[in-house]
């Protein structure tokens, strides 16, 4: 009864490059789903008897789930969620024992890097919606996303210090994130900070009622969704590339886009609509209105 409840929780099926596969007791719950509809790809964290740990194979299926026809012009935006009361506790610490050993280790985190930069380098944005616990890997995760929408219980720590595993990892984006004496004393304490003060810090960037969370994090994504694709993603790519430059090499390199963009069907056809006061009408096509 449980486990067909459940069945039902998540669609009865789930999606895959080859097809809808269908619960059943010899097969294991998925450890994320995906769903999309209208342009809005939700992938959620399935693991809630394990706190949703960043677990190799999460890291696995959550970059599988990332990467599925990424350049379709279906895609628009992207939301990351999970199930039960911590959206991930981070890393599992059963697989970073001396019994894996070294290689295992290095493959961990060679993965988790490598699902926290796909975040950030994937042509739409990606969307954290948060209700609960994120903790090390799993406040990376927030960190990582693009625009974070959390709850006001929900917690952000970096804990590794206590158990002996400095988050070293999760600091790449936290610090990026939040200024760095915040980033350091999350780092040197492991204390957790509330909702309210990963807001103030630019951790997240909405706090909204538990209630309200699905309604306020897909208003964001449907907004999203009424530009144009190109556009956006164009964007987004600039965004990451100027802030790791100096001043004036962020300002040359986002003039250029600046003309790069005008240089779009959809760049043109969006000031044409503003001028003739209607609606524009995007291609969603990275076609040049002109060289």
């Amino acid at each position: 009864m449980a486990r067909s409840l459940l069945c039902k929780a998540v669609g009865v099926f789930r999606l895959s490059g080859t097809g809808p596969r269908f619960c059943s007791r010899s097969e294991p719950e998925p450890l994320t789903v995906r769903q999309q509809n209208n342009g809005i790809r939700q992938i959620i964290l399935n693991n809630p008897k394990k706190r949703n740990a960043l677990s190799l194979s999460m890291l696995e299926s959550l970059r599988e789930n990332l990467l599925a026809d990424v350049d379709s012009e279906d895609l628009r935006v992207v939301v990351i969620s999970a199930r039960g009361p911590v959206f991930s506790s981070g890393h599992d610490l059963k697989e970073l024992t001396s019994a894996q050993g070294r290689e295992y280790h290095t493959k961990v985190f060679h993965t988790c890097a490598e699902v926290m930069t796909l975040i950030q380098d994937i042509p739409v944005p990606v969307i954290a919606m948060v209700n609960g616990v994120a903790t090390a890997a799993g406040c990376q995760l927030v960190a990582s996303c693009d625009v974070a929408v959390a709850t006001e219980k929900s917690t952000f720590a970096t804990p590794g210090v206590n158990v002996g595993l400095f988050c070293s990892t999760p600091a790449v984006a936290i610090g990026r994130a939040v200024p760095r004496k915040v980033a350091m004393e999350m780092l040197l304490t492991g204390t957790p900070i509330s909702a309210r003060d990963a807001l103030l810090h630019g951790l997240i960037s909405r706090v909204v009622a538990e209630e309200r969370l699905e309604e306020e994090t897909l208003a964001i994504a449907r907004r999203v969704c009424r530009a144009s694709r190109p556009v956006v993603a164009l964007g987004k790519a600039t965004f990451q590339r100027q802030m790791a430059q100096g001043r004036d090499a962020a300002y040359a390199t986002a003039s250029k886009v600046m003309v790069d963009n005008l240089a779009l069907r959809d760049g043109q056809e969006g000031i044409r609509a503003f001028i003739e006061k209607r609606k524009p009408v995007w291609s969603n096509k990275a076609e040049k209105a002109h060289d």
